[in-house]
């Protein structure tokens, strides 16, 4: 799992020196790169939205994904981890929560992530989740200079869940279709899309209750291979 640890050390540190840089930068820039970070989630989401074919499970997904987020309350649970984060390293930035699950979804949801993971569990190399690890530096030092130490925090989940998806490759080996990661891609860039019209303030969309999407997509996608073809 080197290529997931080193990912997860170069968004530690990116979101780190974002912290420091924010102390030195007006909010005139903070502002602008608030719109940048926007419009670069919006074209992203947009990207990875039209690489999923499966448009019934996809709505089917969102839909049966939201119920349950809403549900379960993810929104208000994450809003309070989000708080917690925040007292305990004294943070007082208000968009900790959102920048959680915007620097969640950028790292984690796009193709390179779930492709580089399976790639490295199957033994095929580490190069796509380096060439991540680099690309996704950069970003958490821009990103923090918006959300703050969120950035750096989100370091955790992405090593669970890209070192979970190459696990899950070792284990399974070739059995992981194409089809679900195209499938999971489109979903996540649904997701983005959501959290760009949170960033650019034309909508807040409660994204954290839709993240069980993500699940339903890979699950209806299985079914649909193994069960009904």
């Amino acid at each position: 799992m080197i290529g997931t640890i080193i990912n997860t050390v170069t968004v530690l540190l990116g979101g780190t020196l974002g912290v420091i840089f924010k102390n030195h930068i007006s909010k005139r820039f903070t502002g602008i790169f608030f719109q940048a970070v926007g419009l670069f989630t919006l074209a992203l989401g947009i990207k990875m939205a039209l690489e999923g074919h499966e448009i019934l499970l996809i709505i089917f997904s969102l839909i049966l994904g939201s119920l349950t987020g809403e549900w379960l309350k993810l929104d208000k649970r994450i809003d309070r981890f989000g708080e917690w984060c925040k007292k305990r390293f004294k943070g007082n930035n208000e968009k900790f929560s959102e920048g959680l699950i915007t620097s969640f979804l950028l790292f984690c949801s796009g193709s390179m992530t779930i492709l580089g993971s399976i790639q490295e569990g199957l033994g095929q190399g580490h190069e796509l989740l380096f060439t991540k690890a680099l690309m996704d530096g950069f970003s958490s030092l821009v990103l923090a200079t918006t959300f703050g130490a969120s950035v750096a925090i989100t370091a955790v989940p992405l090593f669970i869940f890209q070192g979970g998806l190459t696990l899950m490759a070792m284990f399974f080996g070739a059995n992981i279709s194409m089809v679900i990661v195209n499938e999971l891609t489109a979903v996540g860039g649904i997701l983005l899309i959501g959290v760009a019209l949170s960033i650019l303030e034309v909508k807040r969309i409660k994204v954290t209750n839709m993240l069980p999407a993500l699940i339903f997509i890979c699950l209806f996608v299985w079914c649909k291979i193994h069960l009904f073809s």
